[in-house]
Formats: structure tokens, sequence, C-alpha cells
């Protein structure tokens, strides 16, 4: 392929990755409970939406704590991420924390705006500097507002952004660069690091999608 082709290639993966994992995250599959129904579930549970936050956190963060935490997971294991099973299914654990986060405290997931700022929340420091390459000030109400205002394509270069985070090129598949992600982890690395690294999520997210 040349090397205009090949850079197509990557984006589109870079692309698929986000696309993927936040349609399954926040919409749900299978057993997979989406965003919106963790968040209602503890609200109802907790009767205050940010005593609820904050157990949403923390049920992610035992989950991705747990040894084998993708099991039961189905049909969710096969779908065209391209990463690593592991991998995969924690940042699909972390978006869904990300995303019930923002339902909780009124920010609408059918959002594209909403959507690009839950993909960034999962690379912590990493997803702020890109908003800031935009000129968008994650941690306020107005990043919505701000993000409304730039063209789709904008949204798509976001997004990919995100994605080449996740993915990098070895062969003809791609694998996550665990070195220069922050926080995210995967196999092989314990599930203390897990936990860290939800927890570490879970603060991006209260900070993403203030309190109005």
């Amino acid at each position: 392929m040349t090397e205009l082709t090949v850079r197509e290639h990557d984006e589109s993966k870079a692309q698929a990755v986000v696309s993927n994992v936040l349609a399954v995250s926040i919409k749900g599959k299978g057993p997979f409970k989406s965003a919106q129904m963790i968040a209602d579930e503890h609200l109802a549970r907790h009767g205050d939406v940010e005593k609820a936050v904050q157990k949403v956190i923390a049920t992610h963060t035992r989950l991705v704590g747990m040894s084998g935490f993708a099991t039961g997971l189905g049909g969710l294991l096969t779908l065209p991420i391209t990463v690593p099973t592991d991998v995969g299914v924690f940042y699909m654990q972390a978006s869904r924390c990300a995303a019930a986060v923002a339902h909780l405290r009124g920010y609408d997931l059918d959002s594209d705006e909403v959507r690009s700022i839950v993909a960034m929340t999962t690379l912590g420091a990493s997803g702020v500097a890109i908003a800031a390459e935009f000129g968008v000030d994650l941690g306020t109400r107005a990043a919505v507002a701000a993000l409304k205002k730039v063209p789709g394509r904008v949204l798509i270069d976001i997004n990919k952004k995100v994605g080449f985070r996740l993915v990098t090129k070895a062969g003809t598949t791609g694998v996550v660069n665990l070195t220069k992600l922050v926080p995210l982890v995967g196999g092989g690395v314990g599930s203390s690091v897990n936990v860290v690294g939800m927890r570490s999520i879970g603060r991006y997210a209260t900070r993403n999608f203030p309190v109005a």
C-alpha cells in the first residue's frame, strides 16, 4: 500500500475503535448494561445524584479489579475493535463509567459532543491535551457548547486522535501501546493497576462533566 493508503487505513482503524466501543458502552449490548441503565439503577438505589456518581465509579473500579472481569460478556469479545480483548473490555468499562457520570449530571448521551468528551475522558490527561489542541477546555459546562460550534469533521478528528492513542501499528494488526497511555492498562498488568486506572478515569469523569 502507498503511504497515503496506509495512513487512511490507520485512521479508519482508529475511528472504528472509538465508534464501536462508545456504541456498546453507552447503549449496552447483551448482558453488558447501558450507561444510562447503570446510572439510573444507582440513582434509584442511593437517591442522591452525587452519591450515585461515586457509587458508579466504585462499581466499575470493582469490576476491573476482579479476576477475569471480561468473563460473561459473550458476543462483546468478538467486536471488531482491533485491540486486545482485555484492553478493549477495560476501555468499554471505562467509557461506560464516564458516560454514566455524564448522564447522572444531566448531559445528553445522544449528543456527539458529549460522546467525544466521554472518549477523551478515558485517556485522562491525554484526553485533556487533545481537547486543548482544538481550543476546548474540558472541565467546564462550556466544553459541550464549544464542541457544538466546531465543524462535524473536527469531532471526527478528535475521535481519531483518541483512537490513535489506543491503537498502534504492529504488522497488520492493532495493538495498544500501554506505555503511552495514562491510565489505560491491559493484559498481564494486574488487577491493582486496573483499579488505579479506573479510579483515575472516575476523577476525570467528575471533572470533565461538572455539575451545572
